[in-house]
């Protein structure tokens, strides 16, 4: 299946001169996936409700601030007859909602997340929820402050964060459109008089005060396709999982996102390595990623690692014009799911951190049992897509 039909030419599309003022209001008022950014008509990059809400950009500045080769990449350009799978995977991997599409050299239209899942829905019965949740997820209180939830959201490259409350029951969510739609709407009222300048208030306020209760929930036997169907059908991008008799605790949360990789897995001989920022790799490359990871699994011939994410971030510190990068490496294995997180100047220097980090906690798991069946079993069902 390719994305001939899929895409659409229906797309927000701003120029480099535009006052970004003007531009968070279009994701407040509209919640967009994505806006398309162009100079003089021709293809620029595409603005996210993330970057808008990490960026400390003034509303009078033009958006060609949030554009420039030193702020971020491009969106990766789609052919309109790509592969969904492969679009899936770009989609993934440069951590956006929608990506531009082109024909013969000229940008056509936009391919979103959504478009795509909506486009496989009848075939995602044959997945569960166990298959390709995310377990053990950073979780917040009511208590804590936007601030920290802001803080979370860009450390750990999530979209929403559970929120706890004083009994350790889930009592909410926030999300990052959650926040992007509490600042800019109290950025409209501290622009004159005694409140100007006021961020320490805002960022101070309980997440209680804006969070989203009650919480949709799913659980690990819930078929991918019902998931999705609740997702949609609500406008959600993820949803908590919880026991099947007690939707209070929180075991994990399901994306869209997650559901997207799980479309990228493949029975080729490498195992699926899908990594979050891949623009950011400097001295290193995806193989040789792929290729240290695949010596870490193989040193434990027990554990059988059915998917690696691998997630760069990039701090504002530099050393000699090098960045300080965090890397997170995540493994699903047919036992449980081991992470490693390490920073470093440079996406190669965290990386090897990570890794390290990433092997002890690794042998944290002795007494796996191999479980190929499972791993065969998971590739049919998704091959069938």
């Amino acid at each position: 299946m390719n994305i001939a039909d899929i895409a659409t030419t229906e797309f927000i599309e701003v120029d480099v001169g535009t006052r970004m003022g003007k531009v968070r209001s279009m994701f407040e008022n509209g919640n967009p996936k994505g806006i398309i950014v162009t100079d003089d008509g021709e293809y620029e990059g595409v603005i996210s409700e993330r970057e808008i809400l990490q960026s400390h950009v003034e509303d009078d500045a033009k958006v060609a601030a949030l554009t420039k080769p030193s702020r971020s990449t491009p969106s990766p350009k789609v052919d309109r007859q790509e592969d969904v799978r492969e679009t899936a995977r770009v989609l993934v991997e440069s951590n956006a909602k929608v990506a531009p599409v082109f024909e013969n050299g000229d940008l056509w239209g936009v391919i979103t997340n959504d478009a795509i899942l909506k486009a496989v829905l009848e075939n995602l019965d044959t997945l569960t929820v166990a298959d390709i949740y995310t377990a053990d997820p950073v979780t917040l209180t009511e208590d804590d402050g936007v601030g920290k939830a802001i803080n979370h959201l860009r450390e750990y490259g999530v979209s929403r964060l559970p929120i706890m409350n004083e009994n350790g029951y889930l009592s909410g969510v926030v999300t990052t459109h959650d926040i992007a739609d509490f600042v800019i709407r109290e950025n409209h009222t501290t622009t004159t008089g005694d409140r100007v300048g006021d961020t320490q208030r805002l960022l101070d306020v309980p997440i209680y005060d804006i969070m989203t209760s009650p919480v949709e929930t799913t659980t690990v036997d819930a078929t991918a396709k019902e998931a999705v169907e609740t997702m949609l059908e609500n406008d959600f991008a993820g949803l908590m999982v919880t026991p099947a008799d007690d939707d209070r605790v929180v075991t994990g949360v399901i994306t869209k996102t997650d559901v997207l990789r799980a479309l990228t897995f493949t029975e080729e001989e490498h195992m699926d390595v899908q990594i979050t920022n891949i623009s950011m790799l400097d001295t290193i490359t995806r193989e040789s990623i792929v290729q240290s990871i695949e010596d870490v699994a193989d040193k434990y011939a027990d554990m059988q690692v059915m998917h690696a994410h691998v997630r760069f971030h990039e701090h504002n510190e530099k050393l000699r014009g090098t960045p300080l990068v965090q890397c997170q490496i995540r493994l699903r294995t047919n036992k449980d799911q081991v992470a490693g997180t390490g920073e470093g100047y440079g996406a190669e220097n965290s990386f090897r951190v990570a890794l390290d980090k990433l092997e002890r906690n690794v042998l944290e798991l002795k007494g796996v049992t191999s479980d190929e069946e499972y791993r065969g079993q998971l590739l049919r069902k998704l091959n069938q897509i």
